[in-house]
């Protein structure tokens, strides 16, 4: 197995560049300057004029500083939080000893001291990124004067002049320890506030009053503020961890670092984080993994913030090239350096939960409200087993010496959480996470183990809470070593919403789902293979095992066969069973290839997968798997178009295997199609429907529902040389508009079809051309709109208008596409090579051109147009899209009516599609 990249090996071996203090803002030289521009008696106007270009030079003198040796040691996110703040502290009492000595004098010695300048929230915590907020606290002691008012007034506009984004406010401390009790922002602001200037003894004043006043109390209803505020931000950025993160409000990011320490020093009192270890918060390697994590996510928002110039705090796709460079990450053994920085921000992440939620979770322990006495007396509770106790609704160890002992239990507590329904207590999580060292080889390869580990995922109903646990922990990783790699692996594309350990863990959930029957309706293929019945351990593992080879060089699929050829006997599968396992790893993605980017209603594309598959029951394994496998991608790519292709193929598939493969061959379609357009038209006269069924090639019958062929019929039906007919049908059980149209047939109207649908926005996800014997095109295409769902009702007369004058010449596709050829910025980012493919083995009578390259609008239009002007005849066309990457499958012949078998003319058909392709790209990086 290929050994686990160090993810932190950048951080640690990273040089630690810290400007001294006077190389930043040379306050004296400074003060100096001022005192000089004084002198010079200009007026008032000209001397705030002159101060303020001298400290916007200076600013900008020192911001150039700290971002040169933020950027030689890009990891030392300490030295630029400090430098940033050190910064705005010289400003800001620069600022004030300006304004007090030229702008607005005290009138008294006594009124000169009755203020004090107070850092509050991040500026107070002495951690700012480049652009942070700088949240100031105007401090008196007693009602503010109209001289403070005129000094306050006189600094912000300074202030403000020199592009700081300033928040502020003037209080008491009365008014500070009163505001603060009734509103919680306001609360944790003062919990980190300091002294910047101004009146010592005032400050002082202050802090006694807050610790006296405002943070002596238990601290509860603070706590379950900032719990529910952790909960609500959670909701709003995403609950799982995203592909593209905030690193300041999502999950797993700074906030959730803030929150931890906002508590831990509200009942505590401490005023640094090292602070927490003696005081029995963290444990010294808790401590380690708090400071790794919030060390590294400041880098990467201090990079952020200087990369985009203002206070971003996203890491949009784009970004995450830009950052991972800038912190130096480099490609490494197959993965792009993207890849590699995002797997660390992933882990760094996924390390913040666990330690606020061991942290948290035991706060809410604490706090944790009592149960009504009649709920308390009438639930059954479940009976725990020996060695575990219950502590408030969780299951606690009852000795850790004891649990200990015995490896196994660190996988029995799953087992058993799994049982009760209960959550495991934080105190435990923390127990086994510091033992992980106790699964080695022997515990991996005992009976007991592999029984325990596969009824997590067989018998309890719910597996995805139990992986996803184990995996935070720790445990998933220790226990099937192979997994480790995948821990955390961002997928660096528009397609995957999850890491792929997340999306492993998405499939098996969604497994489950179909298994409890949640998804009958929605599932019908997949739900009844389940209830008549597979072999469940071979499909959990293979769905556990399928994405376990990604990030190498090698394919994937290949390798994860490889993989789960060592890992599917040590998890207790017989020899019959792991080759199963082993073949769907292998070809997990072959079913949904077949059906998104092959003609399914050619029966060689039938005929080949069936082949492949070789039984049924592997074919309803790998059914399930790829329905588990695309629903698992994320939230919005499982659709009705997908789910009808999926149905088709196992269908069909399924008949050739059971009654022989020649069942499914042209003729015998075209025969049940022609019965099938004679019931549906009874009313035509049968001379009339026999014109209509002699019109027509074999390939038309078999590739058309019985709906299209109607449709046509009508059309075609009274049908003259100079007519353009169209047909636009909501297809809502398949999420896509068939649109049918019928015109004399001439070159390259593929093409111009292609355009105008292109022009009114439409998303073409299949198209198939024909023509009649009596010279007409029947061309249909499905399409969708820019949600990927069928077109409404009410837009259907637009749409139609719009393409008709398309057709008519009115508007020119070619030209009108230039404007729209845009690729977005958070797209630009990601590498899609172009690959071009010709196969003349996949169809009986044509050619497979299959382009796999960067989606984009008009690409469709752009190949059907190169295809057209190049004499090639296209029968159909397949399109799978894949976030910023798409396949266009053409199924195509010569103007012979011949395959492309030439090599010549291959190469000539690519040259010209590439040639189409990157005038495309440069259009599109022209807008």
């Amino acid at each position: 197995m290929q050994d686990v990249p160090d993810l932190n090996a950048e951080e640690a071996t990273a040089p630690r560049l810290v400007a001294l203090p006077f190389e930043i803002f040379d306050a004296p030289a400074i003060a100096a300057k001022i005192e000089a521009l004084a002198k010079t008696d200009s007026g008032a106007s000209e001397l705030r004029k002159g101060v303020l270009e001298l400290l916007r030079d200076a600013q900008r003198d020192a911001r150039s500083i700290i971002a040169e040796r933020f950027a030689q040691s890009p990891f030392d996110a300490a030295a630029m939080t400090s430098s940033y703040t050190y910064l705005t502290d010289c400003l800001v009492k620069t600022v004030l000893d300006f304004t007090a000595t030229h702008i607005a004098p005290p009138r008294s010695a006594a009124e000169g001291k009755s203020l004090c300048i107070i850092a509050v929230g991040g500026y107070g915590r002495g951690e700012m990124a480049p652009f942070s907020d700088v949240d100031l606290l105007f401090l008196t002691r007693d009602k503010i004067t109209p001289w403070a008012e005129q000094l306050i007034e006189a600094m912000l506009y300074v202030l403000w002049d020199l592009k700081l984004k300033v928040g502020h406010s003037s209080r008491t401390i009365r008014d500070c320890v009163k505001l603060g009790a009734d509103d919680f922002t306001i609360q944790t602001a003062l919990l980190e506030h300091r002294y910047v200037c101004g009146n010592t003894a005032l400050a002082l004043d202050l802090d006694r009053t807050l610790k006296k006043d405002l943070f002596s109390g238990s601290g509860r209803d603070f706590i379950e503020a900032k719990l529910a505020e952790r909960d609500s931000r959670h909701i709003k950025q995403g609950q799982r961890y995203v592909v593209e993160p905030n690193v300041k409000e999502g999950k797993g990011g700074l906030r959730d670092l803030q929150s931890l320490f906002w508590i831990a020093k509200y009942i505590h009192g401490v005023e640094h984080s090292a602070d927490l270890v003696p005081e029995g918060v963290f444990r010294m390697d808790e401590y380690e993994t708090f400071k790794a994590a919030e060390n590294f996510l400041w880098a990467v928002r201090g990079h952020l913030h200087l990369l985009t110039n203002r206070p971003t705090e996203q890491l949009t796709f784009d970004m995450q090239v830009q950052v991972a460079e800038a912190m130096r990450y480099e490609d490494r053994g197959g993965r792009r350096a993207v890849e590699v920085f995002m797997q660390a921000y992933f882990r760094h992440a996924t390390a913040v939960g666990d330690l606020t939620r061991i942290f948290l979770t035991k706060l809410e322990d604490m706090h944790v409200k009592s149960e009504p006495l009649l709920e308390k007396f009438f639930r059954r509770k479940p009976r725990i087993k020996n060695g575990y106790v219950v502590v408030h609704n969780r299951i606690a160890i009852d000795d850790d010496s004891t649990f200990l002992s015995d490896p196994l239990n660190l996988l029995r507590i799953f087992e058993e959480a799994l049982r009760t329904g209960m959550l495991i207590h934080p105190d435990a999580m923390r127990t086994v996470k510091a033992n992980l060292h106790l699964i080695d080889d022997t515990l991996r390869t005992t009976p007991e183990a592999q029984r325990i580990f596969l009824d997590l995922l067989l018998k309890h109903g719910n597996p995805e809470r139990a992986l996803r646990r184990m995996n935070e922990l720790g445990v998933l990783a220790a226990f099937i070593p192979e997994f480790e790699p995948i821990v955390a692996m961002m997928q660096f594309n528009m397609y995957h919403s999850y890491t792929v350990d997340e999306h492993t863990i998405q499939t098996i959930a969604h497994l489950a789902m179909i298994e409890k029957g949640e998804l009958e309706e929605e599932l019908p293929v997949a739900s009844s293979i389940l209830q008549q019945g597979v072999n469940r351990r071979v499909l959990y593992i293979a769905l556990l095992l399928h994405d376990i080879g990604k990030g190498r060089e090698e394919d994937h699929s290949v390798l994860g066969a490889q993989i789960a050829r060592k890992v599917a006997p040590r998890l207790g599968l017989k020899q019959d069973e792991v080759d199963t396992v082993e073949w769907l790893v292998r070809y997990h993605l072959l079913m949904s290839d077949m059906a998104q980017k092959r003609d399914i209603a050619d029966p060689r594309t039938v005929r080949d997968f069936a082949k492949a598959v070789q039984t049924v029951r592997r074919l309803d394994l790998l059914c399930v798997l790829t329905v588990c496998d695309i629903r698992g991608v994320g939230p919005d790519t499982w659709n009705n178009w997908k789910a009808a292709l999926i149905r088709a193929l196992y269908r069909q598939t399924k008949r050739g295997l059971q009654t022989g493969l020649e069942d499914i061959n042209r003729s015998n379609r075209g025969a049940e199609a022609k019965k099938a357009l004679r019931k549906a038209l009874p009313d035509w006269p049968k001379k009339v429907l026999k014109a209509e069924t002699d019109r027509h090639y074999p390939p038309y019958w078999q590739g058309l529902h019985v709906t299209a062929h109607v449709a046509f019929a009508e059309m075609l039906r009274d049908m003259t040389e100079d007519a353009i007919r169209i047909d636009l049908f909501p297809d809502k059980d398949r999420d896509a508009t068939r649109a049918c149209f019928v015109m004399a047939d001439h070159p390259g109207i593929f093409a111009r079809l292609a355009g105008a649908l292109a022009l009114v926005g439409a998303n073409v996800v299949d198209a198939r051309s024909y023509t009649t014997k009596d010279g007409y095109v029947t061309d249909a295409f499905w399409i969708q709109d820019s949600e990927g769902n069928a077109y409404e009702a009410s837009k259907l007369p637009r749409l139609r208008q719009m393409i008709e004058r398309t057709l008519h010449g009115e508007v020119v596709a070619r030209d009108a596409l230039k404007s729209r050829d845009k690729v977005k910025k958070r797209e630009k980012a990601f590498r899609v090579p172009t690959s071009i493919t010709f196969d003349n083995d996949g169809s009986d009578i044509y050619t497979i051109i299959e382009v796999d390259t960067r989606d984009r609008p008009g690409l469709l239009y752009d190949l059907a147009r190169v295809l057209a002007d190049s004499n090639v005849y296209i029968a159909n066309a397949v399109i799978a899209t894949y976030g910023a990457q798409v396949v266009d499958t053409f199924y195509v012949k010569d103007m012979f009516g011949l395959k492309y078998y030439s090599e010549s003319k291959q190469r000539a058909l690519e040259r010209n599609l590439r040639e189409a392709i990157l005038k495309g790209v440069e259009r599109a990086a022209e807008g």
